[in-house]
């Protein structure tokens, strides 16, 4: 089992830079695929990014994709969401995931494929 803190969420204004963080405990963590979902209010959860549990392949949504990235430590249990030139429409809670199979571009981005979750941490970006 994985356990997962989120973590480095807050105010900012538009065009500014935020990181995100997202601490996994357990021996295993280092074998999960990791993904970042978001979901502001009133909406469904929807995909950000994933990044396989080497690291060597990385997925975005279209909405992040230049100006977001994910990236991992294994020796530190962490996956981390490095988010530039941030826009309102950013603005939601933040959840980190963890993925015991493989992903795939085709995949990356299905919720269901992630068995463990974070409890979120609040963006907010002002205008």
């Amino acid at each position: 089992q994985v356990q997962l803190v989120e973590s480095g969420g807050g105010l900012v204004q538009a065009g500014g830079s935020l990181r995100l963080s997202c601490a996994g405990s357990g021996r295993t963590f280092s074998t999960y695929a990791m993904g970042w979902f978001r979901q502001a209010p009133g909406k469904e959860r929807e995909f950000v990014a994933a990044i396989t549990w080497s690291g060597s392949s990385t997925y975005y949504a279209d909405s992040v994709k230049g100006r977001f990235t994910i990236s991992r430590d294994n020796a530190k249990n962490t996956v981390y969401l490095q988010m530039n030139s941030l826009k309102p429409e950013d603005t939601a809670v933040y959840y980190c995931a963890a993925c015991p199979w493989g992903l795939s571009s085709a995949n990356s981005a299905s919720y269901t494929r992630y068995t463990y979750w974070g409890q979120g941490t609040q963006v907010t970006v002002s205008s």
